[in-house]
């Protein structure tokens, strides 16, 4: 056995060990390393579906949650190189119900979660039980007049900033915000099984139903009143896909070189704990941009060490634990450092 081949079993060997938990008839994730293009592990654990007994695999969708923003910040991205819109356009020219409080707020700042806009889930009524659209967070916060702080002054991560930008998109490009990932993001990059879930549109396949430990035992929690809202976390995903998408990001099949950039350019810094920036979409941290992910049965992670063309890809079905600290050290099996 050579050297390489030793290493390789080793990292396969530790990781396999980390994931002994989402081992067997559990909530389960799915694992990838990218090294230079390649995969260089790529595994899956547990299940998909308990009920139905499927098991997770690298072509398992998962609710990606808020690592869908880098998509929501990409559309903007296109939007501008098109000349549909600008960042620095004010937000009220695209959403002009919007009160006087929002006077000064535009799409950049919703981008790097600096518009002091209220948190449409703290605005929600106690008792709603049905699901909360795009469309119905704008109508929440037209009823407030009041920003957290002036527009610019500080970072908030807002989930209210990236479900309204996914209304923008659909005005300036005259799509619904899932038609405009498909036909610009997601089928031009060959992400055939990803999308933008909508309940009157197509069914995930190899869908992941997510879970959370209730009582000592795994039970089904997979939507709650805010996952319908698409711009803030709504993609579902797989580990093949995602491969798709990390590529584009190291040229210019989707985005312009301008437009990475500013997607990875530190737009604020943030007081989140390994976040010193935050960009337009992506957490950044030294060498290392990331993102993650929670919503009611999810967890996931995305790392990026772009100068070692390395990634590391968490995605999982369940409630806990947070993935982020150990994809952290499976970078660093690969010498991945922020």
């Amino acid at each position: 056995m050579t050297t390489g081949a030793a290493s390789a079993a080793t990292r396969e060997a530790t990781i396999d060990a980390w994931m002994r938990d989402y081992t067997g008839e559990v909530p389960g994730a799915s694992v990838l390393v990218l090294k230079d293009g390649a995969p260089a592990f790529r595994r899956s654990y547990g299940m998909a579906d308990l009920e139905a007994g499927v098991a997770s695999s690298p072509t398992t969708n998962y609710r990606l949650a808020s690592v869908s923003k880098q998509f929501t910040a990409a559309c903007l991205l296109l939007l501008a190189e098109d000349g549909a819109l600008s960042v620095d356009d004010p937000l009220k020219h695209w959403l002009p119900s919007l009160p006087a409080a929002a006077d000064g707020v535009t799409l950049r700042h919703l981008l790097s979660h600096t518009s002091g806009l209220v948190d449409y889930e703290d605005l929600m009524p106690a008792h709603e039980t049905r699901q909360v659209h795009d469309a119905d967070v704008l109508q929440l916060l037209e009823r407030e007049d009041r920003l957290y702080f002036p527009a610019g002054s500080a970072y908030r991560y807002s989930n209210s900033g990236y479900a309204l930008l996914a209304l923008v998109v659909e005005r300036a490009s005259g799509q619904r915000f899932a038609a405009f990932l498909q036909t610009r993001i997601f089928a031009p990059l060959g992400m055939t099984a990803t999308q933008a879930r909508e309940d009157e549109g197509p069914a995930v396949t190899d869908r992941a139903f997510g879970y959370s430990l209730i009582d000592g035992r795994w039970q089904r929690t997979d939507q709650s009143t805010t996952s319908a809202v698409l711009g803030d976390g709504g993609i579902y995903s797989s580990l093949a896909d995602l491969a798709l998408w990390d590529a584009a990001l190291y040229d210019d099949r989707l985005l312009s070189a301008t437009s990475r950039a500013a997607a990875f350019a530190p737009a604020t810094p943030t007081t989140e704990s390994d976040v010193a920036h935050y960009g337009f979409g992506w957490r950044l941290q030294g060498a290392m941009q990331w993102h993650s992910g929670e919503s009611i049965g999810f967890r996931n992670v995305m790392l990026r060490f772009p100068a070692q063309r390395l990634t590391v890809i968490v995605l999982s079905n369940r409630n806990g634990p947070e993935p982020y600290p150990l994809a952290r050290r499976i970078a660093a099996l690969w010498g991945g450092v922020p």
